[in-house]
């Protein structure tokens, strides 16, 4: 079987052909793996390793375990994250620096994870949500120390 001669062009580009409806078939009767969302949405599965959008744990007080250091917002490699910290004086005379605002941008994040590693305290961590539209980018702003 020759490349040049007609014949053997022929039969290279039967079995080619041949080949690519093997390739076809074979997918044909796979299990579709399409989720048809929003509709469904009550058993759609995310992964735990998921990474949706940062919040901060509370313990049973209510109390955030932040304690402005500010080593996430310096390890966000597009200052996504604004911390506004102030210094106390606390009862025995020694200064100490208090979360007043922690400030997130879900809209310029790249949800690298960098801040949640650099966080010696687990202070902050990534949720499972996903649905983030809105239709003004200033909402996209969030305050997470809230209660």
């Amino acid at each position: 079987m020759k490349q040049n001669s007609y014949i053997g062009g022929l039969l290279q580009g039967i079995r080619s052909l041949l080949t690519g409806m093997k390739t076809s078939m074979k997918v044909f009767w796979q299990k579709p793996t399409t989720e048809q969302y929003p509709e469904n949405r009550g058993r759609l599965h995310i992964s735990e390793r998921f990474r949706g959008s940062l919040y901060m744990p509370v313990d049973e007080q209510g109390n955030h375990r932040c304690i402005a250091c500010n080593l996430c917002q310096m390890a966000c490699p597009n200052g996504t994250i604004n911390i506004v910290s102030e210094s106390v004086t606390t009862d025995e005379g020694k200064k100490k620096r208090v979360l007043v605002r922690y400030e997130y941008d879900l809209g310029s994040c790249i949800y690298c994870g960098l801040c949640v590693n650099a966080c010696p305290h687990d202070a902050i961590r990534f949720n499972n949500s996903f649905e983030h539209s809105v239709f003004d980018r200033s909402k996209l702003v969030l305050t997470l120390n809230k209660q």
